[in-house]
């Protein structure tokens, strides 16, 4: 009767200790699921790319991206920008793919968003502007004091054989305003960090 008792006593004591060691691998396990889906903030380089559209289309979307000081990301070929803030990079991937389709631009895309959060070895600075569309080099360049507009599609190796300076598109704080780079007032135009900035095509005209 007296080793019953303390087996009943043992296990008692073992459920006891047992319930904290539990809690606390969950709360381990909570941590850690938070860490590997980390929120995109502003000002985050995003690395973005396109599939399951035409070759050229990929070549003109797929690049690095810089979320706005207000939080959005502004993308080639949408009038909008999209929310970013506050997503995880596979939320926003799906919200870019509507965007896409909703805009009847592409019927089946397939976005990949990986931010510098999720890459440990990312070290793109975040004072640059991204500039897409039809330019030689697209992606993030170095942002400088009193830069214009100019100057940022220059950095990216100015337009390609493709690409219209006539109808260049910048985008800031979820406005759209389009500019006409061979006016010498438009090439004056100053731009700030997170400023995002789009080289269209060339229309049938070549305007």
């Amino acid at each position: 009767m007296l080793i019953f008792r303390l087996h009943t006593r043992l296990l008692l004591l073992m459920k006891l200790f047992r319930l904290p060691i539990i809690l606390c691998a969950l709360a381990i396990m909570s941590l850690g699921g938070t860490t590997a889906a980390q929120s995109i903030s502003s000002k985050t380089t995003l690395n973005i790319t396109i599939k399951g559209v035409p070759q050229v289309e990929q070549v003109r979307i797929s690049g690095q991206y810089v979320v706005s000081p207000q939080g959005y990301v502004f993308l080639p070929l949408l009038d909008n920008g999209i929310k970013a803030s506050g997503l995880s990079s596979s939320a926003l991937a799906r919200k870019i793919e509507a965007a896409y389709r909703e805009a009847e631009m592409y019927q089946s895309p397939r976005i990949n968003v990986i931010s510098a959060k999720d890459n440990a070895e990312s070290n793109i600075d975040a004072q640059t502007v991204t500039i897409g569309g039809y330019v030689k080099s697209p992606g993030p360049k170095q942002y400088m004091r009193n830069m214009t507009l100019y100057q940022a599609v220059s950095a990216a190796g100015g337009e390609n054989a493709f690409g219209s300076i006539r109808r260049v598109e910048l985008f800031r704080g979820g406005k759209r305003s389009v500019y006409d780079l061979r006016k010498t007032k438009d090439m004056g135009t100053k731009i700030y960090p997170g400023d995002s900035i789009n080289v269209p095509q060339k229309t049938a005209f070549g305007g």
